[in-house]
C-alpha cells in the first residue's frame, strides 16, 4: 500500500462491512484483536479495498488478541509471552494477499517484541503503520514532532493520536504534522475526544496521510470518530487534491 497520498481507512472488526465501506473508503482497517478467528477472516476475505491489519494491544486500547487467546482477549503490558503471541499473529497476517499493510505500536519496536512482524512486512512488500496512542492529554508540540520522527524510522507512516484538551493542543499537533510532512516524513495524525474531533477533517490539509472512520458510527474504536461517510465528505471537501481514487 503506497501513502503518497491521503488514504482514508474504514475501521472494522467484521470484514462483512467491506462492500458497504467501498464508496468512501480506500482501505479497510481490520481490527485483529476485536474479530473472531481473524487470520481465517483474513484468508476468506474477497473485498475489493486493500486490508490494513491491526492487532492491538490491550495496554494501547485494543484488546490484544493472538491465536491461543482466550474469549476475553485481555493481556496486560508485562504479559510479554502473550504481547509476543499477538504480534506473531500480526506478523502470520502478512502472508496474505489481502493484507498490504500493518499497524504495530512504537512501545514494542522499541523493546524489540516487534522484530518478527516487522520482518515479516518487510520481505513480503506489506507497508508499515508505527503507531503510537495517548489517551491522556497531549504533550507539548517538540516531543510531538520527536515521536513522530522516531516511529519514521522504523516504518512507512508514522501514526500518532492523542487526546486535546484545548484548542491550543490541536494546533499543536497540525503544527508538528506540517513541519515534518514539509521536510519529507510521512506521518498519520489525529486528535482524540470532541475538542480534537476537527483534526480528523483538518490534518490531511496539513500533510496527515492516514485516517480512520468506522464504517457504522454505533462501532467507533476511538473517541471523536465521525462515521466513514461524514469523514470522506468533509476530507473531500476541506483537500480534495489529497485523494487519489
Amino acid at each position: 500500500m503506497e501513502f503518497d497520498s491521503f488514504r482514508l481507512a474504514a475501521s472494522t472488526a467484521d470484514l462483512a462491512d467491506e462492500p458497504r465501506a467501498r464508496e468512501h473508503a480506500d482501505c479497510v482497517e481490520f481490527r485483529m484483536d476485536l474479530a473472531d478467528d481473524p487470520l481465517a477472516a483474513l484468508d476468506a476475505y474477497d473485498g475489493a479495498l486493500p486490508i490494513l491489519a491491526t492487532n492491538r494491544a490491550a495496554w494501547e486500547g485494543g484488546a490484544g488478541r493472538s491465536v491461543a487467546d482466550d474469549s476475553s482477549g485481555r493481556r496486560p503490558r508485562d504479559g510479554a509471552a502473550d504481547d509476543e503471541d499477538r504480534l506473531a499473529t500480526l506478523a502470520e497476517a502478512t502472508r496474505l494477499d489481502a493484507v498490504e499493510a500493518i499497524d504495530v505500536e512504537l512501545a514494542s519496536i522499541r523493546d524489540g517484541d516487534a522484530d518478527e512482524a516487522l520482518a515479516a512486512a518487510r520481505d513480503r512488500d506489506v507497508a508499515v503503520v508505527a503507531s503510537v496512542h495517548d489517551f491522556e492529554g497531549t504533550p507539548p508540540r517538540p516531543e510531538l514532532v520527536r515521536t513522530l520522527t522516531e516511529a519514521g524510522t522504523h516504518a512507512d507512516v508514522a501514526k500518532l493520536a492523542v487526546t486535546a484538551e484545548t484548542r491550543a493542543e490541536t494546533l499543536a499537533l497540525l503544527s508538528a504534522t506540517e513541519q515534518l510532512t514539509a521536510h519529507g516524513e510521512t506521518v498519520a495524525t489525529m486528535a482524540m475526544g470532541e475538542v480534537g474531533r476537527h483534526t480528523r477533517a483538518v490534518a490531511p490539509v496539513y500533510g496527515s496521510k492516514l485516517g480512520y472512520a468506522p464504517v457504522d458510527p454505533a462501532e467507533a474504536t476511538a473517541p471523536g470518530q465521525y462515521d466513514l461517510e461524514t469523514l470522506s465528505t468533509l476530507i473531500d471537501r476541506l483537500s480534495p487534491a489529497k485523494r487519489e481514487y
